[in-house]
């Protein structure tokens, strides 16, 4: 924990490059004193307790907010009785900070416990509609890295999981399309892969449906995703140009229910060919065909153009070529979707 005390603050910050003339005279540099008592107002609630917490007097964190505030060109509070509130550019000014300060005390607590070198935490966040197994695949080459790594899931919508992403919450986001352009966050779309679907059911369904595959499927009983999904929409564009019309039995958001539901002979559903074996055996069904034509598509969503965390863009790689690289083109590709 940073210990912060009036007569001790060089302790915490004991190079500030705005005392040195030679980096004043190249940019001009961030005050982190002005900054640390800005984010422990906003941490605290108020300056009173700030002023307890920070061991100083209420006229020197007011006086250096108001220092901060002119730095930055605008205000950072405003009153509310007698609480103060974040204003607009106050609350984007401590995600920065909270961020900064944060990080700071990972890297302190690090240097004193002699823990350099242990695991790494990734965040990442996985749209709720990518089938569990091909999350697994992308992200499981990461447990078998020679540093340690631990793996933190988020499951949630494209919409939740961007806003998270926009708050460096989130190193990384699994899509299963590119990032909506009507969400205005700065992320750029890095194509993991493509490939076809497959289409399975229990073993008596999928024998009684896959003679004249796929015109057998006319009328056939189906288990689909929700349609807000990429693969329901691909699905149904074909279906549309093939004239086949299906049997709908159920919409589900979680595609492993999909499965438990299509193992118990209840219709039959469409996975990633990609993970096709995988399907078939953990699920005890089978495949009655195959159409190319329906493309999955995944995508590693990022606030950077380029991958530069070497672990995630280990796996991005590992998943181009290893496990969509024989499903066609792979190729790195990103586009920015931003606000």
């Amino acid at each position: 924990m940073i210990r912060t005390q009036g007569i001790h603050e060089k302790a915490i910050f004991p190079f500030v490059p705005s005392e040195n003339p030679i980096y004043t005279s190249r940019m001009s540099w961030l005050n982190y004193h002005h900054l640390l008592y800005f984010w422990t107002v906003a941490r605290e609630g108020s300056i009173a307790k700030a002023c307890e917490r920070l061991l100083l007097s209420q006229p020197t964190i007011s006086g250096q907010i108001r220092e901060l505030e002119r730095a930055f060109g605008t205000k950072l509070f405003d009153k509310a009785g007698r609480n103060l509130v974040l204003t607009e550019a106050g609350r984007e000014a401590y995600r920065y900070a909270d961020e900064i300060f944060t990080l700071g005390q990972e890297l302190q607590a690090t240097m004193q416990d002699g823990s350099v070198g242990r695991a790494v935490r990734l965040h990442i966040g996985i749209h709720d509609a990518i089938p569990k197994l091909i999350s697994s695949k992308i992200l499981a080459p990461a447990m078998a890295h020679p540093q340690q790594i631990q793996i933190v899931c988020h499951e949630g919508s494209p919409e939740q999981l961007l806003a998270r992403l926009a708050l460096h919450e989130l190193d990384a986001i699994l899509l299963d399309s590119p990032a909506p352009p009507t969400v205005k966050v700065r992320a750029f779309n890095h194509l993991l892969g493509e490939c076809g679907v497959s289409f399975c059911a229990a073993p008596e369904l999928a024998a009684t449906y896959k003679r004249k595959f796929p015109y057998s499927l006319n009328g056939a009983p189906f288990l689909l995703p929700l349609q807000n999904t990429s693969l329901r929409r691909s699905l149904e564009h074909w279906l549309e140009v093939t004239g086949i019309r299906l049997n709908l039995r159920g919409e589900f958001a979680d595609t492993a229910l999909i499965k438990s539901f299509a193992q118990e002979g209840a219709g039959i559903f469409i996975a990633p060919t990609a993970i096709e074996a995988e399907v078939c055996r953990q699920y005890r069904v089978k495949v009655l065909g195959r159409v190319d034509a329906i493309r999955e598509r995944f995508y590693l969503i990022s606030v950077e153009r380029k991958l530069r965390q070497p672990i995630i863009a280990a796996l991005a790689e590992l998943a181009r070529t290893k496990l969509f690289g024989q499903f066609g083109d792979s190729a790195p590709s990103s586009r920015r979707v931003d606000g």
